[in-house]
């Protein structure tokens, strides 16, 4: 076991070698970059020459290091002046790290299916634009809204492909099977705490598997029912039959931290396990679970779904994990503002941490624990992979 104290000379040295040569510490790219396509393939394996590098950077990050100002609205919506953004991005990107990181390709908005209904508007909750991103409004805010608002739900699934589907549908699924595009299947959904506080609210959500376990229950029935059919319909859509589709589902639940685990249990739990169960049924199908928030109470209860991967939250460390789920690749466990703060010595810190508790087993690939944000830096990323190159090797 290295001690702190090494790991703190050995991140002093590195940081020591970036500021001696300009801000950009040493890194053989070609090298790095074939040994990480290998790593890639198999985390796990016996001749995984290193730790992945899962870093690779985010539109988020164009802002601070082109130096403009954020504009996420246009970002989002305007595809030209994003692609613009993009290829400024990797141009810089290229000659630092050995990659263009970021898309320059615009959508071939002629090959999209029309919008097809999603879980929230079942739900009957929409989307509203705050500052950087889409937010689900809440569509619910009492007990007896929502009764009523399950109700329709209810309903509503009896009839789910009028509903979800556009008048549209058939005619451009028509056109576009011709040219051999699929509609998109159902097989990543926000977790059903954070989908639930979406739609009721995080308190009152709380109160709820509290005071009225019926009412929560129903509610957990209904996410569970709806998410089966929305998935069901759409399989079908693409020509799918339940022997044929594929096997792999994923969440997103930053909130299930929460929940204590027996509410967890009651609640999130069961829509994960019989959402596994009929889309991702066999040892080696893709289950994956993102969490980027302390919740590693939860970790006996999710090590019982066998995941595939995990995206956990900063404070949810390699040895916790690996101690509820030995055979799950672990993305992490970098905290995002460590990267976003340029906390050059803390990035060579928590990747050296990573890596001592991961050496033994392996199975890691360094990433960020939650997005990569604004104020992220080609340099850190720069540093990251030569921390890899020089000290996160299994094998030398």
């Amino acid at each position: 076991m290295i001690t702190h104290a090494e790991h703190q000379r050995i991140a002093e040295s590195l940081i020591n070698q970036m500021h001696a040569n300009d801000g950009l510490v040493p890194v053989d790219l070609d090298r790095f970059w074939v040994d990480d396509a290998k790593a890639k393939v198999d985390p796990f394996a016996d001749d995984c020459p290193q730790v992945p590098c899962g870093v690779m950077m985010s539109g988020e990050a164009v802002w601070d290091e082109l130096d403009i100002t954020e504009d996420w609205h246009r970002y989002h919506h305007d595809a030209t002046y994003r692609i613009e953004l993009n290829r400024a991005y990797n141009d810089k990107a290229e000659p630092i790290v050995g990659k263009r990181l970021l898309p320059e390709q615009p959508p071939q908005v002629d090959r999209q299916y029309p919008h097809v209904k999603a879980l929230h508007e079942i739900f009957e909750a929409c989307e509203q634009w705050h500052n950087w991103s889409y937010w689900i409004i809440e569509s619910a805010h009492d007990e007896g809204e929502l009764s009523a608002l399950l109700d329709r739900v209810e309903a509503r699934c009896d009839h789910l492909r009028n509903f979800i589907l556009p008048e549209n549908w058939q005619a451009e699924k028509d056109r576009l099977m011709t040219l051999g595009v699929k509609p998109p299947l159902y097989r990543h959904q926000r977790g059903p705490v954070t989908f639930a506080t979406s739609i009721y609210g995080a308190e009152n959500l709380l109160f709820l598997l509290m005071d009225n376990l019926k009412l929560a229950e129903r509610f957990r029935d209904l996410i569970l029912r709806a998410m089966l059919e929305r998935a069901r319909i759409l399989d079908e859509e693409a020509g799918y039959t339940p022997d044929t589709a594929p096997h792999r589902f994923s969440f997103a639940d930053d909130n299930c931290c929460l929940l204590t685990p027996d509410l967890y249990e009651m609640f999130g739990y069961p829509i994960l396990k019989a959402i596994f169960d009929r889309y991702a049924p066999d040892e080696n199908d893709w289950r994956y679970q993102h969490s980027d928030s302390a919740m590693e109470h939860l970790l006996p209860i999710l090590g019982r779904l066998n995941l595939s991967a995990c995206n956990f939250g900063p404070t949810v460390l390699v040895d916790a994990i690996r101690s509820h789920m030995p055979h799950t690749r672990i993305d992490g466990c970098l905290a995002p503002f460590t990267l976003s703060r340029n906390e050059e010595l803390n990035i060579v810190l928590e990747f050296l941490r990573d890596f001592e508790q991961a050496r033994s087993q392996k199975g890691l690939v360094f990433s960020t624990a939650g997005s990569i944000n604004n104020g992220s830096r080609l340099a850190g990323m720069r540093l990251i992979m030569s921390a890899i190159q020089q000290f996160g090797r299994y094998n030398d």
